[in-house]
């Protein structure tokens, strides 16, 4: 049962994958993965630091692939 995607307290996403992760992977990672907040709205597709965890620049976020995430 994947539960990775759960409805409480927000999810985990890999900046490597884009693809959601358990809460022990993202506690495990935090510098690969970003916490997402549970029923967060569009960001419109900007980027943010999956070490930080605040939004940075396209260009930015383009030359970091691993350490950073699009989101939505």
């Amino acid at each position: 049962m994947n539960m990775a995607k759960g409805k409480s307290g927000g999810s985990y996403r890999s900046a490597i994958s884009g693809r959601y992760v358990t809460a022990a992977h993202g506690k495990a990672s935090p510098r690969t993965t970003v916490r997402e907040a549970a029923g967060g709205g569009s960001t419109g597709g900007t980027y943010r630091s999956a070490i930080s965890g605040r939004f940075v620049t396209t260009a930015h976020g383009k030359r970091s692939p691993n350490t950073t995430i699009k989101d939505s």
